[in-house]
């Protein structure tokens, strides 16, 4: 019996979230619907910036984390974070969210990571993001029984970027395999593909991953193809599983000949598309690590990106795991 359902990797972020229109990211040179990273100057100067926000336990991997216990899943999270406010405040959020997270803080500098998201009226974020103690991540931060205990390990896109993380991650996949166990990552922005195209294609290829998550626009540019469906069938051929979603037009995933289409669910109203990706691999990597097939699956990843982006900020207010039984997909 496995000790976790999924062990997610990720970057400790805490999020700042705040709402402005498109001529406020023209005016302060931000890149709409990317992930920017800025050094503290930056921060501090886009935070003076900011109106009214938001302030929540955030990042990839985490918010992953926190979908996968809302629905009822046993998750652990490796992140760094540093001993002050914003530290203390991610720690005492995952946990409250029934999130084993063990990984020692630093004593105080660089400073925990904090990302400034801008929502515009369309509901798509742009993000600002100042990594900090994230950097500091690394294979000694590995918790062996953790990586060999979780039935899939998953990790972001986005810890190709400090440098040490790369240790961990490779570190993780050794004993994640060596016990049997699988490996997912998500390609997390088309950005942050641009930036390791051929290191996510060789974990791909050498079997270090097994499962990918991504977007429409990440996998066409993984694969630098302007066609969606080439993309998908080099994708099918690069990895065991893939699933890739499409906003509105939902999901497709594949694993080998098999090919499952699954529909996005309605929207009352689209409000902030943050968290997305990560409460779809959420969903999926539950019902996944449940043994059920790739439709309920993909269903599930539906279900929980569908109600986060109905709100502002990228960890539902509902329980998933209620509204998963409310909409027949899971059993009370």
């Amino acid at each position: 019996m496995s000790e976790y359902d999924v062990l997610c990797i990720g970057n400790a972020i805490v999020d700042i979230i705040a709402q402005c229109d498109d001529a406020f990211l023209a005016d302060n040179g931000i890149i709409k619907g990317a992930m920017n990273l800025i050094d503290p100057e930056r921060a501090n100067l886009l935070y003076s910036r900011m109106g009214p926000a938001i302030e929540a336990s955030g990042g990839s991997a985490g918010n992953t984390a926190a979908g996968v216990a809302s629905l009822g899943g046993r998750a652990a999270f490796f992140g760094k974070v540093s001993k002050d406010q914003l530290g203390d405040i991610y720690t005492h959020d995952i946990r409250a969210q029934g999130v084993a997270f063990d990984t020692v803080p630093l004593p105080g500098e660089p400073a925990t990571a904090r990302s400034m998201i801008f929502v515009t009226p369309d509901g798509e974020r742009s993000m600002n993001t100042y990594l900090g103690a994230c950097v500091e991540l690394g294979p000694e931060d590995v918790e062996a029984d953790k990586a060999a205990g979780a039935k899939v390990t998953y990790f972001e896109g986005y810890l190709w970027d400090p440098p040490r993380a790369k240790e961990a991650i490779r570190l993780t996949a050794e004993h994640a395999h060596a016990a049997g166990r699988e490996v997912s990552m998500t390609l997390s922005d088309s950005f942050c593909v641009d930036r390791y195209r051929e290191e996510f294609l060789d974990l791909m290829r050498s079997g270090t991953v097994d499962i990918v998550f991504a977007n429409d626009n990440e996998v066409r540019s993984l694969y630098q193809t302007d066609s969606f469906d080439e993309a998908v069938e080099l994708i099918r051929k690069d990895c065991k599983l893939a699933a890739v979603t499409r906003s509105e037009k939902g999901s497709v995933i594949v694993r080998g000949d098999e090919t499952v289409k699954v529909s996005a669910i309605p929207l009352a109203k689209l409000v902030d598309t943050t968290g997305a990706g990560d409460l779809y691999a959420a969903g999926f990597l539950y019902g996944y690590t449940a043994g059920f097939d790739l439709k309920r699956c993909g269903d599930l990843g539906s279900l929980a990106a569908g109600l986060v982006i109905q709100q502002v900020g990228p960890r539902p207010r509902q329980n998933l795991r209620d509204e998963a039984i409310r909409a027949g997909l899971l059993q009370p």
